[in-house]
């Protein structure tokens, strides 16, 4: 497992790079915005992980999240998720699964899944390279609550 990201929601964009780039340190390493979905997204990386974000490795950064429309984010809604890369998602689950871990959003795709912590942390699991093939049970399981 190799943890990737973290993911907190900002209501002001400017702001928050002020404070995680000007005064933290950190360095924007790349930014998308999407048009369709409304948002901006951030991904920056401490100093000592910058060569390796920008060099298309995996390093950990904290991914800012910039919702478009306003919002106030109660109940700890502004943190988004940590993000893990795992070499089988399918495998993880199915371990999870069986340690008594609800799986929230199914690997159904291959590529990512969605778990809680027992704090209701949510967790995101992610494929390394490739996506796998579609197979069952996730292909055909549900969203459990919300991940």
């Amino acid at each position: 497992m190799q943890y990737l990201h973290t993911m907190v929601r900002v209501k002001d964009l400017e702001e928050s790079l002020a404070f995680y780039c000007d005064k933290l340190g950190l360095t924007e390493i790349r930014r998308t915005e999407n048009e369709k979905g409304r948002f901006t997204l951030v991904y920056l990386a401490a100093p000592s992980d910058e060569a390796r974000a920008r060099s298309n490795a995996e390093a950990p950064m904290v991914e800012l999240t910039y919702n478009w429309d306003t919002e106030d984010y109660t109940g700890g809604r502004n943190f988004g998720h940590m993000a893990f890369a795992v070499d089988d998602v399918y495998a993880v689950c199915q371990r999870l699964m069986d340690k008594g871990v609800t799986i929230n959003r199914p690997p159904r795709d291959g590529w990512m899944a969605f778990v809680r912590s027992p704090d209701g942390i949510s967790i995101e699991l992610l494929q390394k390279g490739e996506r796998l093939a579609p197979q069952e049970p996730w292909a055909s399981m549900p969203n459990t609550a919300n991940w």
